[in-house]
C-alpha cells in the first residue's frame, strides 16, 4: 500500500463526507453496519485496537492497519486519530486496491 496514494484518498473521502473519525463516531457508525472499511492506525493502544477489532467483527468489517496516528489526521485534516471509517462502498474498494 502506497503511503502517497493513501493518504490522498482518504482526503478525498473526508471531503467527499464518506468517511468518520473519532471514537464515537466509528463505533456507532459500525454498531449502526454503516461501516464498509475501517482503517486504524498502526500505532493506536492496544486496548484501543482489540476493542475496535471486536466490534468491526460482530458487524463483518473489514479492519487494514495503516499509517500512524499523525499521518491519519493529517490526511483528513484533522487532529491524530486512531480510526477512520469508511462509509461508501466506491472508497473503500479504492482504498483496499492501494
Amino acid at each position: 500500500m502506497e503511503n502517497n496514494k493513501l493518504i490522498s484518498s482518504l482526503g478525498l473521502a473526508q471531503r467527499a463526507g464518506k468517511a468518520l473519525s473519532g471514537d464515537f463516531a466509528v463505533s456507532d457508525a459500525l454498531k449502526r453496519k454503516k461501516v464498509k472499511l475501517l482503517l486504524v492506525a498502526k500505532d493506536a493502544a492496544y486496548n484501543s485496537k482489540k476493542e475496535l477489532y471486536r466490534i468491526a467483527k460482530t458487524y463483518n468489517v473489514t479492519v487494514l492497519e495503516i499509517l500512524s496516528r499523525e499521518e491519519i489526521g493529517i490526511a483528513i485534516g484533522k487532529p491524530p486519530r486512531i480510526a477512520v471509517a469508511i462509509i461508501d462502498n466506491n472508497f473503500a474498494d479504492m482504498i483496499k486496491s492501494l
